[in-house]
């Protein structure tokens, strides 16, 4: 099993609009993609005066689904978020195997 770990720090003036678009449009559509097992949407607990830091991970059975998610489907994915939000937010990408 993969996870594809997207961690964000999002910026205090847009967090609520965020969090409210993340768990009700943009979480939804990458698992209407259906490469994706199950999700999971966690605040990290860390003190940033700039923002809120948050963790998503989204877990799929195996690297060729996510290859082909990456393919197929992130690019647009992550164009909708860019869009939305352009320079209120980070974003970096983590790749866990569960062993």
């Amino acid at each position: 099993m993969i996870i594809y770990n997207v961690t964000v720090k999002i910026d205090n003036a847009v967090h609520d609009d965020w969090v409210r678009w993340m768990k009700e449009v943009h979480i939804p559509d990458v698992m209407k993609t259906g490469y994706f097992l199950e999700n999971r949407m966690m605040r990290v607990l860390i003190e940033d005066p700039e923002g809120v830091n948050y963790a998503i991970q989204y877990t799929c059975a195996n690297m060729e689904d996510l290859d082909e998610y990456q393919q197929k489907e992130a690019a647009r994915l992550q164009k909708d978020h860019t869009e939305r939000y352009k320079d209120k937010f980070v974003a970096f990408r983590t790749l866990l195997e569960i062993v």
